[in-house]
């Protein structure tokens, strides 16, 4: 309705009774978490309109007058001054199945884009290729006197973003990420102060103090006038609203302040905490680490981090955007090779035996690893194959997790169609439906309400019980509670491992996300 009416949208609104109020509005902006790109090509630079700038900029250098490049010179979209060999791309994909896609650098330019002639072009010392391989905080301090391209990147920064890459590829952004770019690009704009911001879940994939800086941020706005819905599932992110509504199958049940409805729906909002035996006496290591380091040229991403971790333990490894946690977990599960360093999981060199690795492994992205296009029931019946699970074994044990998840109505339902909840449990569950040694997860309750995650979480204590480590990532602090033993990485050092009661007590903190906050201020980079 207020899109069709404000903003003249080609859209037939849902059925309603009316909108009171619409007069005081002249815009209204509704940004979703859905990809600013899907493709590599599309990035934070090309989608906020900087990168036009940018090429402007560098056209007007002297070297780039002389030779007598023009603006396409430096796309990497066009023929010219791209490399030809990897159509600019700067990487080739390659499919890996089950586990993430990895992206290998072009033997020719080596990831830079650009052909050798447009990287003789340089502003500061820095070529084109060097500018989009900045982070925003980076960039925001190269150009401090360039106007025209400070001020769009300067709100990238300001809505939490300054850990990414200028030309970082949309496909590898968050759904928060993606949504915090399309947010900046907006209030890059002219506001009238009359305009109406719809948020969808903003903070997913974000760490907490970038989700405390954002939060901050959506204040400042507030204070200048602008109206703002937000949807959030982190009861901490309600608490600092004025007024929230609570929906629970597709009905709002309640409308007041944080505290009144925190308090009315607390059975769902605050479930209570979990209870769980630790792994503290196993002592059958499955990974072990020895000075495991990454670098990127000049940059090391993880600097000789060392750890073990014991079957059937729940092991967390923690980190604010930026600090490396990827990184390390790309090499322990195979997707990248070691600088330095020695990594052993399930009793196979990761650097030399990564294949041997990947099979006694399972693994859940952020994203799923699911295929939204097939039944819950085929699903299950693709990844039994490609784990090798014998025929005479699939379809019994089908029927086994399908009644142990209560997903036995939804078999032949199409996976897009299944809540975000269930969609998690079955990704969980197909990750180890060939009961790996090790199953790696990274974020996997991002995006749900308190007690969904909790039941995620009773799913983790069953494969720790049944003997499968567990190793997890995780922005929820709450969560890091849950597990026997954490790590907390900084600029790509681990610079804390204890159980979660210990670290407490050692830097006097009432919670874990007291401790992360401690850590995560000692920050210097901010680049993964």
């Amino acid at each position: 309705h207020l899109a069709r009416d404000l903003n003249r949208a080609r859209c037939i609104p849902g059925k309603h009774a009316g909108i009171d109020g619409i007069e005081q509005l002249d815009k209204v902006i509704a940004i979703d978490q859905s990809p600013i790109g899907r493709t590599p090509r599309s990035n934070p630079a090309t989608y906020t309109g900087v990168f036009s700038d940018i090429r402007n900029l560098f056209v007007g250098l002297p070297e780039a007058k002389i030779r007598g490049y023009k603006p396409g010179r430096f796309s990497f979209n066009v023929t010219g001054g791209r490399c030809e060999a990897c159509g600019g791309n700067g990487y080739k994909t390659i499919e890996m199945n089950f586990l993430p896609d990895v992206l290998v650098p072009c033997e020719v330019c080596h990831g830079k884009r650009y052909n050798r002639e447009t990287l003789e072009v340089r502003y500061k010392g820095k070529s084109i290729a060097d500018v989009l391989d900045m982070t925003i905080n980076r960039a925001v301090e190269f150009f401090e006197n360039v106007p025209q391209i400070l001020n769009k990147i300067k709100v990238l920064q300001e809505v939490g973003l300054g850990y990414i890459k200028l030309g970082q590829p949309s496909t590898t952004l968050s759904g928060g990420e993606s949504q915090r770019v399309k947010l900046a690009t907006e209030l890059s704009k002219r506001d009238t102060g009359k305009t109406m911001y719809i948020l969808d879940e903003p903070t997913t994939g974000v760490d907490p103090v970038s989700r405390k800086e954002f939060w901050e941020m959506l204040r400042r706005l507030k204070e200048q006038g602008i109206t703002i819905i937000a949807s959030t599932p982190i009861v901490d992110e309600a608490r600092q609203c004025d007024r929230i509504a609570f929906i629970n199958e597709g009905r709002i049940h309640g409308i007041d302040t944080p505290d009144c409805i925190l308090k009315q729906f607390a059975d769902i909002l605050c479930p209570s905490g979990l209870l769980h035996e630790k792994a503290d006496n196993r002592e059958n290591y499955v990974i072990e680490v020895d000075g495991l380091t990454k670098r990127f040229g000049t940059f090391t991403a993880v600097d000789h981090i060392s750890f073990k971790v014991r079957q059937g333990e729940i092991f967390g490894f923690l980190g604010a955007n930026g600090a490396g946690k990827t990184t390390a977990m790309r090499m322990l599960t195979g997707l990248s090779r070691p600088t330095e360093g020695k990594a052993c999981v399930a009793g196979f060199d990761v650097a030399t035996q990564s294949e041997a690795v990947k099979k006694n492994i399972g693994y859940m992205s952020q994203k799923f690893s699911l295929y939204e296009d097939l039944k819950v029931w085929e699903n299950i019946r693709l990844f039994a194959g490609i784990y090798g699970i014998p025929e005479a074994e699939i379809a019994p044990r089908t029927d086994e997790l399908l009644q142990r998840l209560g997903l036995e109505k939804e078999r032949n339902t199409l996976v897009k169609s299944l809540p975000l909840g269930w969609k998690q449990k079955l990704a969980f569950s197909v990750s180890i439906f060939h009961h790996p040694r090790i199953v790696f997860l990274d974020e996997p309750t991002g995006g749900v309400d308190p007690a969904t995650r909790r039941q995620f979480w009773e799913l983790i204590y069953q494969a720790a019980d049944r003997g499968i480590t567990v190793f997890v990532t995780t922005h929820f602090m709450d969560e890091a509670e849950y597990c026997d033993r954490i790590s907390i990485m900084v600029d790509g050092v681990i610079c804390a491992l204890d159980t979660p009661d210990r670290l407490k007590r050692q830097f006097g903190a009432d919670t874990m996300d007291d401790v992360f906050q401690q850590l995560a201020r000692e920050a210097v980079r901010t680049a993964d």
